[in-house]
């Protein structure tokens, strides 16, 4: 049996609370995890995001001082959405067509056909076994490119001068590649690390912000959930950390998501007032 990347419904009935769209209506929700039910949480499988514009305060010094608790290790693991039929088991090459064939193609420098082959598979496999990817049966799917993504944005995230650069510190949310990087004036102090931001209908809200209101042991009133090393900078919309995999093919609310550590690293980089700079579109939504 194998989990789908379904969408929880959010505790509570508060009319104000969103309703997720149906997981079923977009091409990449239909795949599913290449792990069995029984190794993959079922946390893992949504976001914890904030609903509405939190009540903002100033924490005590006491609650500031309690640092969330550690995301399980298993957490951060690269685990590649798959076809459904890779996911039953004993598939040692996919011969299916991913939904980033072309990309991962190309990235890779092979034949550009948009068709899966054993030539490509192995090549992807090649690369799946190098970084970690599992399963690693040469299937193009949406880790295996989001891998791709990070590993081109490299030093020079900003290589296309998407991200304005200012005098002062920028954190630059690139929609399209899923990326997160913060630059003071030219350089590049944080990142570029991996994100995870707003499913269709629940965008990330592209432009200028600015954090206005850091809170290290937030809970969202959606799940009433942990939101580790909340940092809001458009009403409901922040950056935190999450206790499940960030690779999904689903997106969040709206809010921008991080591993733990990541969050936890970017915490310590940005103050209130840092301006945000989001572009782009996630790719699905």
């Amino acid at each position: 049996m194998v989990l789908a990347a379904a969408t929880l419904l959010p505790v509570g009935s508060a009319s104000a609370d969103p309703v997720p769209p149906d997981p079923d209506s977009g091409s990449q929700t239909e795949l599913v995890p290449g792990v069995p039910l029984t190794l993959l949480p079922l946390w893992q499988t949504d976001t914890p995001d904030q609903a509405l514009a939190p009540e903002v305060y100033t924490p005590s010094a006491e609650e500031d001082a309690v640092e969330p608790q550690d995301a399980p290790e298993e957490a951060d693991d690269r685990v590649e959405y798959v076809d459904p039929i890779d996911a039953l088991g004993g598939v040692k090459c996919s011969e299916e067509t991913g939904p980033r064939q072309r990309q991962v193609e190309e990235w890779l420098k092979l034949p550009v056909d948009g068709e899966q082959s054993a030539a490509d598979c192995r090549a992807i496999r090649a690369f799946q076994k190098k970084h970690g990817i599992k399963p690693a049966i040469g299937f193009a799917g949406p880790v295996t490119w989001a891998t791709m993504q990070l590993l081109d944005a490299g030093k020079n995230p900003n290589a296309d001068k998407k991200c304005p650069v200012r005098a002062y510190r920028v954190a630059c949310v690139d929609l399209d590649r899923q990326l997160i990087w913060v630059q003071d004036g030219k350089d590049v102090v944080y990142g570029p690390v991996s994100i995870r931001s707003g499913r269709e209908g629940y965008e990330t809200r592209t432009g200028w912000h600015a954090v206005y209101w850091r809170h290290k042991n937030h809970v969202s009133t959606l799940y009433k959930s942990p939101m580790p090393y909340s940092q809001f900078f458009s009403g409901g919309q922040a950056f935190h950390g999450v206790y499940g995999n960030i690779y999904t093919p689903v997106g969040s609310m709206g809010c921008v998501n991080l591993p733990l550590e990541d969050a936890r690293k970017l915490w310590r980089v940005l103050k209130n007032n840092d301006k945000v700079y989001v572009w782009g579109r996630r790719p699905g939504a």
